[in-house]
């Protein structure tokens, strides 16, 4: 793939976020990137160090050369840190948020004790600047504490503490204000000369907290009020060291907890992550990602409890899950008792996944968020198919349960991107496809006689496939009525399944994504698979690349290629997208 296209890009990113994770012990090359700037900052600081001594000038002309080089290698570290900025946290992405990543603590550091230095070859500054920007390199060294396990665990401490290091502080800063101020009515009239106003009481009671290093309270009080102040002030002093310590302290009790609490979440998620290993499609010969695991079946096969489970669900990052009803996937005719199981999915949207191959055809699926096993499929379908993807899997389950009818009142934060992103691969191509996966007969609905349902745009029982009226959102009718003939025949000869073009759904909502996003120059077709075929049927794979091959035919012309990360036995969706 070129390093032109987006994807090729953001794949790129990636791979340099990971390497650049700041974590000692994750793969081999990204061990000796992050090994390799431990190194270099190490050398940085000796090189510092010895250009404090008299040196002769050979010395210290490689010592230079030395500052030179490793000024370098952090111009291009920290600028590959800001460029992939985002793949960390998508608050970073853009120009603001770049900035923003830039005054974060170790963002900081990486930018001024980088960038200033060039300077000194632009402008010609004065010698206390110089001085100023040569003593700047010293924050390099600070740069080492983010491969630090221990000064992590105390940042985390004091950060989890700092309300009660506040408060703390707080009320000391109160209570000595207070005794101050008794402390200069106390002594103001023994010794007015000295206690001539409250700022010097105040300042001689501060004073006593840090051992007095400038003498600004060498005159000690001297009635019975003040000296007992004095007492005072001086456990005072002992308190406002112990009392942050002893918080400092718990906070970082608390750290390790958590910290060894993460590592056996991490290790509860990896668990989770092996039990979508790839299995044997026998109707395909294809190794595919199951579309979920039930919690028995976890439970019995891992070990694991269920507080373990939801704890590992919550926490993924990069491998993401979510629970999910097994029952309402199922008609309501059927009685179907509920059944908590577990979905795996990919994300690289805020809203969930996309996926850019350059197609003129897209597979979206606007409602993988709520409906178990549509992603999945939607998944495969663009995979087999060499489509783009575009599919909602992040957001508010409850309110914002699909993304297919837009009310612009109840929109999602994350619908903007969506939108944007559907915009960018649905109108690249002109009279591009879009195909909307869908499904029908599930827990709220009745069972249906037919098993695919098309929808063009039309309402519902308009189901002539000769009648295609002007508030149709596909304009080539030609080649639409070509796909569904080919399909329709293919089905039944292929899957024993039926047919129907909007016959029991409705697609002339004026609200539908499409026409909100001002995409009536392309083609869309919703199409809507029977819940029990796309993800009960041991032949739903089969099914899938099926679809995959007629949509191909019909509307690109092409025949699919077989693809040999097919045959790869890996673990969950990630593989597939690094080999596209």
């Amino acid at each position: 793939m070129s390093l032109d296209t987006p994807a090729a890009s953001e794949s790129l990113k990636m791979k340099l976020a990971r390497a650049l994770d700041d974590n000692l012990h994750t793969r081999q090359w990204h061990n000796i990137v992050d090994w390799l700037i431990v190194a270099m900052i190490l050398i940085s600081t000796t090189e510092i160090f010895l250009s404090t001594f008299d040196l002769d000038p050979g010395l210290r002309r490689v010592l230079r050369w030395v500052d030179i080089a490793t000024l370098m290698f952090f111009t291009v570290e920290v600028s590959l840190r800001i460029w992939v900025a985002p793949c960390i946290n998508p608050e970073y992405k853009g120009l603001k948020g770049r900035l923003r990543y830039c005054f974060t603590f170790y963002g900081a550091i990486d930018v001024l004790s980088t960038f200033p230095f060039y300077l000194q070859w632009i402008f010609p500054l004065p010698v206390a600047a110089f001085k100023m920007l040569r003593t700047a390199r010293v924050l390099r060294t600070m740069r080492i504490g983010r491969y630090s396990k221990s000064m992590g665990l105390l940042s985390n401490a004091i950060r989890e503490k700092r309300r009660e290091l506040i408060v703390s502080t707080q009320f000391l800063v109160i209570i000595t204000l207070i005794l101050s101020l008794v402390l200069f009515f106390a002594e103001h009239e023994a010794q007015p000369e000295v206690y001539r106003n409250g700022f010097v009481s105040v300042i001689w009671a501060f004073a006593q907290y840090i051992g007095d290093p400038g003498q600004f309270a060498d005159t000690p009080p001297v009635t019975g009020i003040g000296r007992i102040i004095a007492c005072i002030v001086g456990l005072l002093g002992i308190a406002i060291v112990a009392v942050p310590a002893g918080i400092i302290g718990a906070g970082f009790t608390e750290a390790l907890e958590n910290e060894a609490k993460k590592e056996e979440i991490e290790k509860n998620t990896a668990k989770l992550h092996n039990a979508f290993h790839r299995k044997l499609d026998r109707p395909t010969g294809y190794q595919v990602v199951r579309p979920f695991r039930t919690l028995t079946y976890i439970q019995a096969r891992l070990g694991m409890k269920e507080d373990d489970i939801i704890e590992a669900v919550n926490a993924a990052k990069d491998t993401r899950f979510r629970l999910i009803n097994t029952g309402s996937t199922i008609p309501r005719s059927r009685q179907s008792t509920d059944q908590v199981a577990l979905e795996h999915y990919m994300v690289n949207r805020p809203y969930g996944l996309c996926i850019d191959r350059n197609s003129p055809v897209t597979i979206v699926s606007p409602s993988s968020l709520v409906d178990p096993g549509v992603g999945n499929f939607a998944f495969y379908l663009a995979l087999f198919g060499g489509f783009n993807c575009l599919s909602r899997e992040e957001g508010d389950r409850e309110l914002y349960q699909s993304v297919f009818i837009h009310n612009p009142a109840d929109a999602a934060p994350e619908y903007e991107e969506f939108a944007a992103d559907l915009r960018k691969l649905a109108g690249r191509h002109p009279g591009g496809w879009t195909f909307t996966v869908l499904v029908a007969s599930g827990a709220l609905e009745p069972e249906y006689p037919t098993h695919i349902h098309f929808g063009t745009g039309g309402p519902k029982g308009q189901d002539d496939i000769e009648v295609i009226d002007e508030n149709s959102m596909v304009r080539d009718t030609d080649t639409y009525r070509r796909f569904y003939r080919d399909t329709e025949r293919v089905m039944a000869e292929k899957f024993g399944l039926k047919c129907d073009h909007q016959r029991y759904h409705t697609t002339a909502n004026p609200r539908i994504v499409y026409r909100q996003e001002g995409l009536d120059g392309c083609n869309h077709v919703v199409l809507r698979v029977e819940w029990n075929k796309l993800l009960w049927d041991e032949r739903n794979m089969a099914l899938c690349k099926t679809l995959a091959e007629l949509i191909a035919r019909n509307m690109e012309g092409r025949e699919i290629e077989e693809k040999k990360i097919f045959k790869t036995k890996a673990i969950g969706y990630k593989d597939y997208l690094e080999n596209e």
